[in-house]
């Protein structure tokens, strides 16, 4: 299996290494979207039309199989617009309770808790990895503990089965994060006892504007939309309204009904591929990058490669972020993600501007690798 001749943008002469950002898109889904606009454009659950009934079947199939995918009930899952919109949800659930971050979120998983909540912010260990006994000491007044499960700063992957574990002992509900995760390693939602899960599909080889929010049925039963109007109600008077069954209670409007359909092709390519194969590609490459830059950069994180494997973050001396980003692409088209990556808190409570990042995914290669380090070893001359 050829990965690369998959995805049209890299017969193009690039480097492509910032899928942390966004990842790359395969045919099959680009095909998908073009099928929705020029066969069935039409709206879901609203017509009766055969237009209209071919938009509910190809929406039903997509909820069907992530469903599968994440090993939870289709009723669970509801389409969001990305990771922003699934944890500002919970948020909105959750106002005025207590809530433990980490030091390393996104500002997506910081500003709705900031905004909603009593906010605790969970230290980590001096390597950057998650600090288990920090949370062990924090963990007794806190109503909800909301973490990454792999980190956009510099990779590192939390152990979120031991996180669960704690937190449910202690009666303390978890948010997971899995922007980063959702379409690099293997995540079963019933198994690991997971309250909520949120993830985007533009980092799942899937179309932007599209979203996961996963969440058990008695959360969904209790919490209150973050929109409401069209769809989400069975009936409305002009003093009340009865709320839809969920899913359909949170999805309000008309959804990217294109976006969600071509996400089923992402999540089969990924099935296709196998998750096994996905880690391989990343650990070997990203050992490359380490034994060739370590004691020429100043990585940020650990450095062991195998705790990071998806993402290698870095700075050179005498070199702003930024300049590292513009030097790389100008001189061999590589992409790469320069500055705070949304993760500002962390970077000012280090006093540092940023770090350019690099970060793999299944179609990149070992071409890919040296011809990186080769443009970082020549910035560092």
């Amino acid at each position: 299996m050829d990965i690369r001749k998959d995805f049209p943008v890299l017969s193009k002469d690039i480097v492509y290494l910032d899928s942390a950002c966004m990842s790359l898109k395969p045919n099959s889904v680009i095909n998908k979207l073009n099928e929705y606009y020029n066969e069935y454009p039409a709206c879901s659950g609203r017509s009766g039309h055969q237009l209209s009934n071919r938009v509910n079947e190809e929406v039903y199939k997509t909820r069907e199989l992530i469903s599968k995918f994440f090993n939870i009930k289709k009723e669970n899952l509801i389409f969001t617009r990305n990771t922003t919109e699934s944890i500002n949800i919970i948020a909105n659930n959750f106002k005025d309770k207590k809530v433990l971050i980490t030091d390393k979120e996104h500002n997506s998983n910081l500003l709705p808790w900031q905004r909603n909540c009593k906010l605790k912010v969970l230290g980590s260990n001096k390597d950057n990895t998650f600090n288990l006994e920090g949370l062990k000491n924090n963990i007794k007044d806190v109503d909800l503990v909301a973490i990454n499960h792999i980190s956009n700063l510099d990779g590192v992957i939390n152990p979120i089965k031991e996180v669960i574990k704690i937190a449910h002992e202690n009666n303390v509900s978890v948010s997971i994060d899995a922007a980063q995760s959702a379409g690099h390693t293997e995540i079963n939602f019933k198994k690991l006892d997971i309250d909520f899960l949120s993830c985007s599909g533009h980092k799942i080889l899937g179309p932007t504007g599209t979203g996961l929010f996963i969440a058990k049925k008695e959360f969904l039963d209790e919490f209150e939309p973050l929109n409401i109007g069209g769809g989400t109600v069975k009936d409305s008077t002009y003093a009340s309204h009865e709320y839809e069954e969920i899913p359909h209670k949170f999805e309000a409007g008309l959804q990217d009904y294109a976006g969600i359909i071509a996400l089923r092709e992402a999540f089969n390519y990924l099935n296709k591929v196998g998750f096994s194969k996905v880690e391989k590609n990343e650990l070997q490459l990203n050992k490359i990058m380490t034994e060739e830059l370590l004691d020429k950069v100043q990585l940020i994180g650990p450095e062991d490669y195998r705790l990071r494997p998806s993402i290698f973050s870095f700075n050179v001396k005498g070199f702003s972020p930024l300049d590292i980003g513009m030097i790389l692409n100008s001189s061999k088209n590589i992409c790469i993600r320069a500055g705070a990556h949304c993760v500002h808190s962390w970077f000012n409570k280090h006093d540092l501007q940023g770090s350019a990042r690099a970060s793999l995914y299944l179609y990149n290669n070992e071409d890919d690798v040296i011809t990186f380090v080769n443009e970082v070893k020549k910035i560092i001359k």
